[in-house]
């Protein structure tokens, strides 16, 4: 198989493996909105397609006849569940959908008897279907992480419906998951959508609204925010932060719908979603607005940068990533190799509907006299996806206009670009520092 593909489109090629010198032929001709995958099985074509199927469906066609007439359908399109993946087996077909946010691993046999999904036993967290390259097999494959649950795999016996933890990562320092609590909350957005919320801290936390609180969030490119471990949050957590992730529209929680309600000429609500989270923890009293950072990097630092000038009294201190926050210049420029590519995420600003919209909610655009909470605005030199100087001139303009006196600045990273420093241990580094700048505006450490 040979894969061509594009933001909004698909083509396969295959060829018979048994004829190695022979020609490939096309599955089906690119089609604009057309995304779809392909594996085979007997004499049979599985196709993942979103043709007349918002969140996919599964569908079959003979070797010999490709085109769309001859596909029957196999799992069929829910307005409520995202067939994202699918593996088969010689005696079982596994699914990966995605139903309210979560990921469920479902189970087929093709003899029909014994579906199932399998039970991970947590509110939230992450799975997916890992290597599984024996076809002969009742084993099933996956990875398995939650905020509680370092990164694992797992055999999964298909028939026996027994799972065996084969590793996990290792986290130094005596760590016990069992010291920790994970919990998923829901925001109520102003337009009515239930904006999901995925936590976690040590046990014994009080609701008393003196927890300080990091809020993390992205939104964009269908992009799903994962509930996954990460060890380094663990030095937040030990003293007495909650790690929240917002799990906003522009990503695909809730299916592709979810997705196209954040992006385009809908881009506001992946902005509001956070508010609307931001202010939920605070009313429950999670946090309070004297505690609660937020934090985003790349389009999640654009996220960062739109929140800033809509509800800057919200927050304690925001953290911009390699921020994305000259939106409408860059989009203009397209000497920029990904700008032309990025239209189909946030619009063509020579089209003038799309110019206005983005003019109104680009943060470097936005900025205005009045008072901004404390920011901390991280960017790299060789950057090749967020040029630094759209972070410099932010930053400059924000120094220009603001009206109080917190802290902000800029840490321009000589040595580093889009992803951060390279190097098994510099990336730490980068993480202390924006910890060290949280846990100071709380007064902790001193």
């Amino acid at each position: 198989m040979i894969l061509s593909d594009q933001t909004l489109s698909s083509e396969y090629r295959f060829l018979d493996a048994n004829d190695p010198e022979g020609a490939f032929t096309v599955f089906l001709p690119r089609e604009r909105d057309h995304e779809y995958g392909v594996d085979h099985f007997q004499d049979s074509f599985y196709i993942r397609t979103n043709k007349g199927a918002k969140n996919f469906r599964l569908m079959k066609t003979p070797v010999t006849a490709t085109s769309m007439e001859h596909w029957t359908e196999v799992i069929p399109h829910r307005t409520d569940v995202l067939l994202e993946e699918f593996e088969i087996f010689k005696n079982h077909l596994v699914l990966s959908e995605r139903s309210k946010g979560l990921i469920g691993l479902r189970i087929i046999p093709w003899d029909g008897g014994g579906e199932h999904y399998i039970d991970f036993g947590e509110p939230a967290y992450t799975a997916y279907i890992s290597t599984n390259p024996e076809f002969d097999t009742a084993v099933l494959r996956f990875g398995y992480t939650s905020m509680t649950t370092p990164s694992s795999i797992f055999d999964y016996d298909m028939v026996a419906r027994k799972k065996t933890l084969l590793k996990q990562e290792e986290v130094l320092g005596g760590f016990d998951a069992g010291d920790y609590q994970t919990e998923r909350v829901y925001a109520a957005a102003s337009d009515g959508a239930v904006v999901p919320i995925s936590m976690v801290y040590r046990k014994g936390m009080k609701k008393d609204g003196a927890n300080p609180l990091v809020l993390q969030g992205y939104g964009s490119y269908g992009y799903s925010t994962e509930a996954t471990f990460n060890s380094s949050r663990l030095s937040l957590l030990d003293r007495g932060f909650i790690y929240a992730l917002a799990h906003v529209r522009g990503g695909e929680e809730y299916g592709r719908q979810w997705y196209e309600d954040g992006k385009l000429l809908k881009k506001k609500n992946t902005f509001t979603d956070f508010i609307a989270c931001a202010e939920y923890l605070a009313a429950e009293r999670y946090t309070n607005a004297d505690r609660l950072f937020a934090v985003g990097g790349s389009a999640g630092g654009l996220l960062m940068g739109a929140v800033a000038n809509m509800r800057p009294d919200l927050f304690k201190g925001i953290i911009a990533q390699v921020p994305f926050v000259d939106v409408v210049t860059t989009m203009l420029d397209e000497s920029i190799p990904l700008t032309t590519s990025e239209y189909d995420e946030w619009g063509n600003p020579n089209d003038k509907q799309y110019y206005d919209y983005m003019l109104s909610y680009s943060p470097y655009d936005n900025v205005e006299p009045k008072a901004y909470p404390n920011m901390l605005v991280t960017t790299g030199l060789h950057d090749s996806q967020v040029q630094y100087w759209e972070p410099a001139k932010w930053v400059a303009k924000l120094r220009a206009l603001k009206t109080n006196d917190t802290l902000l600045l800029l840490k321009t990273n000589m040595e580093a670009g889009h992803s951060g420093r390279t190097g098994r241990f510099k990336r730490f580094q980068e993480t202390a520092f924006e910890y060290s700048f949280m846990l100071d505006l709380v007064g902790i450490g001193r």
